[in-house]
């Protein structure tokens, strides 16, 4: 058997990324895979940069990572260009040198969103202004033909999920470490809640010779200090993102999109 952790979409959250850290000196595992979106958000870029930097996991890039990493400050948004603001050259050029995907032993790949797209979702659709999950032939037709692959990690949706398509690969996501909600304004404009402040992640287990042998995906949520992080976001002006961080909902005012 060998033993994944799986992680994404930290968006600069130093404290969830540091209370999974500490969650997972107690787990056993044989590798890390972060998914992306390591840096983008009102809270601590450069220092979660740093971290990652330093614990060299398997990284691949998202959306945000790319747009950081590469896009000139007029074209960023908010989020993104405060991240780009607090990282200097070197950094953003990590962010836009990593990987769009790795493939793993077994028939694994993984990469941040769809095969691809970086900022297209795989396993959700949006309904009425919400993700909702999207029907396996929906799925299938995002993955197109990835020949002989036992098990997609995708992430992006911030939504942990664990799908097995017929006759095809499991897919897991294990939600988001450090941004538990947010607010997509562009068409279809939509939410995504996960329900909680807490840090997610997974730990998937899976057998050595074929990834389609899953024994198992476990989904971890782990409280931290939230508020800590909520109070750093208002400190920058960012309510919505404050409320985010301590309900895991977006506030209500936002909720008609």
């Amino acid at each position: 058997m060998r033993r994944l952790a799986v992680l994404a979409d930290i968006h600069g959250n130093l404290l969830a990324l540091d209370a999974v850290l500490a969650d997972l000196a107690h787990q056993s595992f044989d590798r890390v895979i972060n998914l992306g979106d390591c840096a983008s958000g009102p809270l601590w870029p450069r220092e979660t940069l740093d971290r990652l930097r330093e614990l060299d996991w398997a990284t691949v890039r998202g959306n945000h990572d790319r747009w950081v990493g590469t896009l000139p400050r007029a074209e960023l948004t908010d989020s993104d260009l405060f991240a780009s603001d607090m990282l200097d050259d070197e950094a953003r050029r990590w962010l836009a040198t990593l990987p769009t995907r790795l493939d793993g032993p077994g028939g694994l790949v993984a990469f941040h969103a769809s095969p691809n797209d970086d900022n297209a979702y795989l396993t959700e659709e949006v309904v009425n202004g919400r993700l909702r999950p999207a029907p396996h032939q929906r799925i299938s037709d995002r993955l197109g033909d990835l020949p002989d692959v036992g098990l997609v990690l995708a992430a992006h949706s911030h939504i942990a999920t664990v799908v097995r398509l017929p006759n095809g690969p499991w897919i897991v996501n294990p939600g988001s470490v450090g941004c538990p909600a947010y607010i997509d304004p562009d068409h279809p404009a939509h939410v995504s809640e996960s329900g909680s402040p807490l840090a997610h992640y997974a730990i998937v287990t899976v057998a050595d010779h074929r990834a389609t042998g899953l024994a198992g995906v476990e989904f971890r949520a782990i409280p931290y200090d939230h508020e800590g992080a909520a109070r750093r976001a208002e400190s920058l002006g960012e309510l919505d993102w404050a409320y985010a961080l301590r309900h895991g909902f977006i506030r209500a005012t936002e909720a008609a999109i």
